[in-house]
């Protein structure tokens, strides 16, 4: 079925009340009922939504697909410019200027309420006529309440509330569904039927469109056709190759999610190829647009460059308007309705295939007091309500079933450089599979044989941790450490196991990490029987704000956290690519986390499958799938999981020494000096001779 022709039928039930409404709106701008300085928001936003009506009435009427792409541009850029840098301090979605304009209390809500009116520029796109519309009626209830007097901030806070929570229905089910129904194909359909070599093609999808889209389409749109198919191959075999390594059925599973950054198109299409010959149909959404199911620092699907990062990081914490019990219980209740309608869909779900990017400018936030922040009752209702949704998912799609990949490439925001550390990122992502494979096994060998393992830092980096591993009954046939190269995470080159947490205690410390989109400068965390008992970072002068940012960024507003993964990364070739381009601050943690030690925070590397046995190459059992925070699910579900998993890695030129300690107390050298010691890893050190 025709993308367009899915939504004829809602469309057409609801027409009336979205003309209606949208003819209330344009009175809206001439009228003078509501007193100042409300009427100012008032006006300003039916401006922004009468816009979107004419921007509708552009694309319906096919003159989207028939203008030069300077109009196009235009377009976006008025589309988006109220959140642009320079404009969006004198914007109502700035929740200070709004609380400056409109007193604190109105400043917040309404700041929420015109963000998720700027999410019409979705629904116009993809012809949610009904999105726009509930927007719009309570737009209108608002505005009227303000006609015949200022209402208390209560009264608004309810409304919006209720808009929420009634609507739940439908924003939290069709988010449900489009993650899992290939025929949603707004997205597919323009991959497939459009000339990628036109670049108005971008401005198609919705998003906005910056340079970094631009330059990375038209670069991939003059590499030769084989690197590129090399890139799609690369990524389509690793999803294969983790089916294989965890000896899952991929033959029963029908449908894969890609997730991506616009500009990638011309790779994209190419492993959808690949996947629809594997028998697998694509699944492209874009991330959430309704804040209702958005997840803060974390993007889902597909997506382009943020027009102001400091916008997305204001409204991260807008659900405090609506969170309490009641809404909890009540998301939860329409997630187990969605799913169990969409069972089918779930359950032919393999899993998402995932392509990062790298090389962005570092983002350094500001917290502004007048934006939305969770208070105390609300961080522990967020968590539950995150807990509750990771299991009501795992009923429906099955951890021991689903597998994924990801793989990153750089935009051109990393500099001059640019065509340089493509070409450099795409030899890493398929480094020789065998020879790592080998090396990797080398270390293993050793660490099984140890009881703990100590992680030294050198100079000034604090590191000092002991990590306890799991003791090994049978070593012909048991191994703790999973021996990973290029399947499920690309670029190859790790190790990694989930370690006992008593007896794993002492300081993590780095430098700098990039988690999500933030970078946390001098990062440390100290642990106590393998749970966080206390961190901070200098990302602010005061230690407090570091703190929130990281409870909020890496501990997902949980109190603490445990160790749920300890790694060796082995990529030596990735680390001197780094240095020699001075990226190391740019890489996103998936190749991060192969360049040294690193160290995951929340749950362990088989959450919702650790009963299903995983094997290494030479048939050993990786036995440590279970801490002493996971085996709770024998008992109570809802103690065993904590919905994040969150990596943090410690670089070569950090680091001192890596020893495995025998129960005889006897030393093995993994690493001394930053550099491979162990028999056997001799050629890691090669790369870093240069680095």
């Amino acid at each position: 079925m025709d993308y367009g022709m899915m939504f004829q039928e809602e469309n057409e039930s609801i027409m009336e009340r979205f003309e209606l409404s949208m003819e209330r709106i344009g009175q809206i701008i001439l009228e003078e009922t509501v007193s100042q300085p409300y009427r100012d928001y008032f006006v300003r936003t039916a401006s922004f939504i009468q816009m979107m009506g004419e921007y509708l009435r552009f694309i319906e009427s096919g003159s989207q697909r028939e203008v030069d792409i300077e109009v196009l541009k235009e377009w976006n850029q008025k589309l988006y410019e109220d959140i642009l840098p320079g404009h969006y301090e004198k914007s109502y979605a700035d929740p200070a200027y709004a609380a400056a304009m409109l007193g604190e209390g109105y400043g917040r809500l309404f700041s929420y309420l015109y963000k998720e009116i700027r999410g019409d520029i979705v629904f116009v796109h993809e012809k949610r006529i009904k999105d726009i519309t509930i927007l719009n009626e309570t737009f209108v209830e608002l505005y009227n309440m303000f006609e015949e007097e200022v209402p208390e901030v209560s009264a608004v806070k309810e409304v919006l509330y209720w808009f929420v929570s009634d609507y739940t229905d439908h924003t939290v089910s069709y988010r449900v569904r489009e993650g899992l129904d290939p025929s949603l194909s707004f997205a597919t359909d323009i991959i497939n039927n459009y000339d990628l070599n036109d670049l108005r093609y971008l401005y198609y999808f919705g998003e906005y469109i910056s340079d970094s889209e631009l330059k990375t389409a038209e670069f991939l749109n003059n590499l030769p056709e084989k690197t590129v198919r090399l890139m799609a191959d690369t990524y389509t075999e690793g999803y294969c190759r983790g089916f294989e390594v965890m000896r899952r059925d991929l033959k029963k599973k029908g449908a894969v999610q890609i997730r991506y950054e616009l500009g990638f198109e011309r790779m994209v299409k190419y492993a959808m190829e690949n996947f629809k010959s594997l028998g697998l149909k694509i699944i492209l959404c874009r991330a959430a647009v309704w804040t209702v199911n958005t997840n803060a620092g974390r993007k889902a699907g597909y997506y382009s460059t943020s027009p102001n990062r400091q916008y997305e990081y204001d409204h991260r914490y807008d659900e405090a308007i609506y969170l309490n019990k009641a809404f909890k219980d009540r998301k939860s209740a329409v997630l187990k309705v969605a799913y169990e309608t969409y069972k089918e869909l779930s359950a032919a779900y393999a899993g998402p295939a995932v392509m990062e990017t790298f090389g962005k400018e570092g983002f350094e936030p500001v917290n502004k007091p007048d934006a939305n922040r969770l208070d105390l009752k609300q961080e522990k209702l967020a968590v539950e309500m995150s807990n509750e949704s990771s299991r009501i998912l795992k009923q429906y799609v099955r951890g021991d079933e689903t597998s994924f990949t990801i793989i990153a490439f750089p935009v051109p925001e990393i500099g001059e450089d640019f065509e340089k550390i493509f070409e450099e990122t795409i030899a890493i992502n398929t480094l020789d599979y065998e020879k790592y494979k080998g090396i990797q096994q080398s270390i293993i060998d050793a660490l099984d044989e140890a009881a703990y393992v100590e992680i030294r830092g050198k100079g000034e980096n604090r590191t000092k941790l002991t990590v306890a591993l799991h003791p090994i009954k049978d070593k012909d046939r048991e191994t703790n450490f999973e021996n990973c190269v290029a399947d499920v995470n690309i670029p190859l080159g790790e190790v990694f196991t989930s370690p006992k947490l008593a007896g794993t205690e002492g300081t993590l410390a780095v430098s700098t990490v990039y988690i999500g989109e933030f970078q946390f400068k001098n990062l440390v965390m100290t642990f106590e029987n393998g749970m966080i008992k206390d961190y901070g970072c200098d990302n602010f002068e005061n230690p407090e704000e570091g703190k929130a940012l990281i409870k909020q960024m890496i501990l997902k507003n949980h109190d603490t956290l445990p160790m749920g993964e300890f790694a060796i990364g082995t990529n030596t070739t990735a680390y001197a690519m780094a240095r020699e381009f001075g990226i190391l601050d740019k890489l996103p943690i998936l190749i991060v986390e192969k360049m040294g030690p690193h160290f995951a925070v929340g749950d362990t590397c088989y959450s919702w499958a650790e009963d299903s046995p995983v094997y290494n190459f030479d048939g050993k059992e990786i036995i440590a799938r279970d801490n002493e925070i996971s085996i709770l699910r024998k008992e109570d579900v809802s103690k065993a999981y904590f919905s994040c998993h969150t990596d943090i890695t410690i670089p070569y030129a950090e680091l001192d020494t890596i020893e495995a300690i025998r129960p005889d107390g006897r030393r093995i050298s993994i690493i001394e000096n930053g550099r491979f010691s162990l028999k056997g890893t001799e050629e890691l050190n090669i790369p870093l001779c240069d680095a």
